[in-house]
């Protein structure tokens, strides 16, 4: 299932049929192959993040720098309680699946919480972000690359001189860390047409080269949730209860 909740600092958002608010960037990502997973069932080679500083157009530069300086906390708002619910229910499945990344439940909820916030604001599919969190740092808050990229997005800390204050020990906060990597990698797929393949490429300095966009749609699968899908399970269980009783 792919589903929204309003960002609060996104004065763009629109309401849908189903009480849930999204903005007017459709939210982009790949559609994750069915199956049952684990999360060690794949390699966990991290691949260094190493973007490649460009020019950037002013247009461009003050659009980032905006993005990242709104100061909004990362809290999702809702126009419906099942929006809500549908939310929690994720936030539930995916705290139970990052349980052997990050223990601490308090830490853990923060992390969801903030990556579906970053990434719903962004316009981008949340288990894309997670994929490419597992791949860039396998959810390491403090991870640094052979190439000088920091925390968990691996974001390069030329970026803080370009669209930020130059303060690129600030990529090690977790909320800074998820805004930067989640709008450099709106960027680059505004770059790319909408291609996840040359985007992901672009992130990870590997334009056009097949190992990293592999890597990461891989990893997506293991943060793919349907909650249509979940409740027509809870359902049957629910009947067969009813049945044996």
């Amino acid at each position: 299932m792919s589903f929204t909740g309003r960002c609060n600092d996104d004065p763009g958002a629109t309401a849908t049929a189903d009480g849930t608010a999204i903005s007017r960037r459709k939210c982009l990502g790949v559609a994750a192959a069915s199956g049952v997973l684990s999360l060690t069932a794949l390699p966990q080679a991290a691949f260094a993040g190493a973007q490649i500083e460009e020019p950037l157009i002013d247009s461009v530069r003050t659009a980032l720098s905006s993005a990242i300086h709104n100061k909004a906390p990362p809290v999702p708002e809702f126009t419906t309680t099942e929006a809500r619910l549908a939310y929690l229910r994720w936030l539930g499945e995916m705290s139970e699946r990052l349980k052997k990344k990050i223990a601490d439940w308090p830490s853990r909820k923060e992390f969801l919480q903030t990556a579906w916030y970053e990434a719903k604001r962004s316009g981008l599919d949340v288990s894309l972000v997670l994929g490419l969190v597992q791949v860039e740092s396998n959810f390491r808050k403090f991870a640094v690359s052979s190439a000088g990229a920091r925390g968990y997005m691996q974001v390069m800390p030329f970026w803080t001189r370009v669209i930020g204050d130059s303060d690129s020990a600030k990529l090690f906060h977790m909320q800074t860390n998820l805004r930067f990597g989640c709008v450099i990698l709106r960027h680059y797929l505004d770059r790319e047409n909408g291609d996840l393949y040359m985007t992901l490429g672009r992130y990870n300095g590997s334009r056009g080269k097949s190992p990293y966009p592999n890597a990461v749609f891989a990893n997506q699968r293991l943060w793919a949730y349907d909650d249509k899908a979940r409740e027509r399970e809870r359902d049957r269980e629910r009947e067969k209860d009813r049945s044996a009783a």
